[in-house]
């Protein structure tokens, strides 16, 4: 009886670090966010307009169903698109990392995980194609309209009765998830599905995933940071750079990553960098992901620079740009007028084991 006590309290608090951890890192997040109706968006390369009478439509953030389907132009495109996307936050619940007591990257990890979203679009283009869409991207249960953080709170305090009744159980597919694998479709499609979920899985918050968090920080430690640190972008470019490298699955062989060194790249050591660790009949399988680090300004960020910025998320092959203010970095993405689109790292979720078959992907 005793024992099972304790395990209730530690229950009871680990959803109020949960809590607390939403509320510290993501209680900034807008609910809402704006687009001119007037001005084209531009998503890691492709363009969309969202043209109707009135000046701006409100898109409420990640709950992209709440968007009036009155509205003209290819709004679900964008939507499907953006969606898409791999978002990749602090998580918390994760097996212990080597050499730490640490089981969450909370305040610490936020540029790992957007230099993640960047490998992961990196990887998507390469295995998928930008034209590619998940098919399940609208089909999300959404019907809160609250910001995320509010909805935690809630859950949390709705949780509690149940936490001391029943263990925790793991997230189950709906009927419509189960069956995706299922779907009457062609090759292509089952092919995509296939490399949909590898590459989720690479980034899987485990020390065997490729290019999880206790890998990128096993690489780290060279760099003299260990986990707990914050690390800034140029010393994650060079160890996704590593952690591709050292990749053993057969599939990432064709690729590798150039970091350019002093904000030049040399074409020549591109191709070398293309051809050095692969088969040359196998041309089609090779990719190099070019990264650049460049601090944009001193203090803050030098507005000359906007326009090249644009211009470079404007690029069909762009994986978009990780950075920001210190010890905060975001996933820029795209781009309206003069105002940056983002996926922000900065909200904790719980630990997803990716290991498992058919783990969800929402």
């Amino acid at each position: 009886m005793e024992a099972t006590g304790t395990d209730e309290v530690e229950k009871i608090k680990s959803k109020f670090m949960s809590a607390w951890h939403n509320m510290k890192y993501s209680w900034v997040l807008k609910t809402k966010t704006y687009f001119s109706r007037s001005s084209p968006v531009f998503l890691l390369g492709k363009c969309y307009h969202f043209k109707s009478d009135g000046m701006y439509i409100t898109l409420t953030s990640f709950h992209f169903d709440q968007i009036n389907t009155e509205i003209s132009g290819n709004v679900e495109e964008f939507r499907k698109d953006f969606i898409s996307r791999i978002w990749l936050t602090y998580r918390e619940e994760f097996p212990q990392i080597k050499g730490s007591a640490l089981t969450t990257d909370c305040g610490w990890g936020c540029t790992l995980r957007t230099g993640q979203m960047l490998l992961a679009q990196g990887l998507m283009l390469h295995f998928l194609g930008r034209a590619w869409i998940w098919p399940d991207a609208l089909d999300f249960e959404n019907s809160d309209s609250e910001s995320w953080t509010t909805h935690t709170v809630k859950k949390l305090t709705a949780s509690f009765e149940a936490s001391l009744t029943a263990e925790r159980e793991p997230k189950i597919l709906s009927n419509h998830h189960k069956g995706t694998l299922k779907r009457n479709c062609g090759d292509r499609e089952m092919r995509n599905e296939v490399y949909h979920r590898k590459i989720i899985s690479w980034f899987g918050d485990s020390p065997l995933a490729a290019f999880g968090l206790h890998k990128l920080i096993e690489y780290g430690k060279k760099s003299g940071k260990t986990a707990g640190d914050w690390y800034g972008p140029a010393v994650v470019a060079h160890i996704l750079r590593k952690a591709v490298e050292e990749a053993r699955d057969p599939e990432l062989q064709g690729v590798t990553v150039y970091v350019a060194q002093d904000c030049t790249v040399y074409s020549s050591d591109v191709v070398d960098r293309q051809c050095s660790f692969m088969d040359s009949e196998k041309a089609d399988t090779k990719a190099v992901i070019i990264l650049v680090p460049v601090r944009l300004g001193g203090e803050r960020t030098n507005m000359d620079y906007l326009e090249f910025v644009k211009g470079i998320l404007s690029l069909e092959y762009c994986v978009g740009i990780i950075g920001g203010k210190p010890k905060q970095s975001y996933y820029f993405a795209g781009f309206q007028d003069d105002s940056l689109i983002y996926m922000d790292p900065h909200y904790c979720q719980s630990f997803v084991d990716v290991s498992i078959k058919d783990f969800p992907l929402e």
